[in-house]
């Protein structure tokens, strides 16, 4: 199971963050913006190369923080998303993201750590972020929290569908486990120097968005240690 594991996270890669040049290891507010950031982008039904290209666009034109944002405007925040190449959802996403903004700097002075702060627990973080104006999402708010569970404590969203797909795929967990803790149980005994959890599930993520979920069996990375390919063959 070492092997499979380490074969994934090698073929697949992990965390996205560190894929973009984001450290979230210290939890600085900015960094978290940015991941923050990206994972709005990477919520759209719309590529990953396409998110991190358009990523990259934002971070080119130094629009990295709220106040940026807000200072770019929406004609501004189009242009940076049509140059990325995000056009099915560039006038959406640049309204929600101002409206997103101006509620980050009203309540948390612009802060996310400060959300954190300010939850409860893990459900009424999850609350706090989905009321950021009109755009955050159950999909948007699970690739955020994610790759911040070592950062904030109250990060700790249940595993995405595509995730567990993946994981179900590959034999590590069975239908009737709770996916999170078979999961943490299987790294905890596993676990690859160098990585953590986040790389791990990042690395089912890919794998069940890029091959399991359109039934790529032909060409996926982990070859015959998919059950999935096992039953095609």
């Amino acid at each position: 199971m070492k092997g499979t594991i380490k074969k994934l996270i090698t073929a697949l890669g992990g965390k996205f963050s560190k894929e973009l040049g984001i450290d979230l290891s210290k939890g600085d507010s900015h960094e978290i913006f940015k991941w923050f950031l990206a994972s709005k982008l990477f919520g759209a039904r719309i590529g990953t190369n396409i998110a991190i290209k358009t990523y990259r666009e934002f971070e080119r034109c130094g629009v990295l923080s709220p106040e940026r944002i807000l200072e770019t405007g929406w004609d501004g925040l189009v242009k940076i998303l049509d140059d990325g190449g995000y056009v099915r959802y560039d006038f959406s996403t640049a309204t929600k993201l101002l409206e997103i903004m101006e509620d980050l700097i009203k309540v948390y002075d612009g802060d996310l750590n400060r959300l954190h702060e300010m939850a409860d627990d893990e459900g009424d973080l999850e609350d706090l972020l989905k009321g950021l104006g009109k755009g955050i999402g159950d999909v948007t708010v699970n690739i955020f929290l994610r790759e911040l569970r070592y950062v904030w404590k109250k990060a700790n969203p249940v595993p995405s569908e595509l995730v567990i797909l993946a994981a179900r795929n590959l034999g590590f967990i069975r239908h009737d486990e709770e996916p999170l803790s078979a999961l943490k149980d299987i790294w905890s005994i596993h676990k690859i120097a160098g990585k953590d959890f986040c790389d791990f599930e990042a690395a089912l993520l890919r794998l069940g968005k890029d091959y399991c979920k359109k039934r790529k069996c032909d060409v996926c990375p982990m070859g015959m240690e998919c059950g999935c390919k096992k039953e095609v063959n």
